[in-house]
C-alpha cells in the first residue's frame, strides 16, 4: 500500500477517520439468530439453548459471524429513499476513481464483545489504505482497505471487520 502521494486530496481527508457513522434500524433479535443458524445448520447449543448460554456465556448470544448482518440496511424502509447500500465507502471508492468494477479480495473479522439479544448495533467505515495503481489478471485499479467498527448501546466495541477491496477496469474497458 501506497502514503498519499497521488491521491486525491478527498481521499487523503478521508484516511482514519469515521465515515457512514449509523445505528442498526432494529434490535438484535433472536428470530434473526435463529432464521440465521438454521440456514447454515448450525446446531450449536450455545444459540438454541438457554441454560447452555447462560452457563457459558452468561445469557444468550448471536453468533460473531452474524456481525455484519447488523449493518446491512433493509433495501426499503419508512423514510429512506434511493439505493440503500452497506460499506458504502467501497462504492465511493469506485466513484472517486472511475473504476467500474471492484471485489473483495480480503474479509477478516475480529470478535470483542459478544452481541445479545436487545443489543442496538452502531457502526461506522474507516478508510485505512489505498495502494497505488495496480494491474492484475482482472484489470487496472487500486486496493483499499475499510475496516468497519461496530458498538453496542452501552459504547462497548463488539467487533472490527476489515475488508481488502480491489477497483478495476477491465482490459479494454
Amino acid at each position: 500500500m501506497s502514503g498519499t502521494a497521488g491521491l486525491p486530496p478527498s481521499v487523503v481527508a478521508m484516511l482514519g477517520v469515521r465515515q457512514y457513522e449509523e445505528t442498526a434500524e432494529f434490535p438484535v433479535e433472536r428470530g434473526y439468530i435463529w432464521n440465521t443458524c438454521a440456514a447454515v445448520q448450525n446446531d450449536n447449543p450455545l444459540y438454541w439453548d438457554d441454560a447452555v448460554a447462560a452457563e457459558i456465556t452468561g445469557g444468550p448470544i448471536a453468533p460473531p459471524t452474524t456481525l455484519s448482518l447488523w449493518m446491512r440496511p433493509h433495501y426499503w424502509s419508512p423514510g429512506h429513499e434511493g439505493e440503500r447500500l452497506a460499506l458504502r465507502l467501497h462504492f465511493d471508492m469506485k466513484a472517486v476513481f472511475d473504476l467500474p468494477e471492484a471485489i473483495i479480495g480480503d474479509n477478516t473479522l475480529v470478535f470483542h464483545e459478544p452481541v445479545r439479544p436487545g443489543d442496538v448495533i452502531s457502526h461506522a467505515q474507516v478508510l485505512r489504505s489505498v495502494s497505488d495503481v495496480k494491474t492484475l489478471h482482472l484489470g487496472t485499479g487500486r486496493w483499499w482497505n475499510i475496516d468497519v467498527e461496530y458498538w453496542n448501546q452501552r459504547g462497548e466495541t463488539v467487533g472490527v471487520e476489515s475488508y481488502a477491496g480491489f477497483g478495476y477496469r477491465k482490459p479494454g474497458q
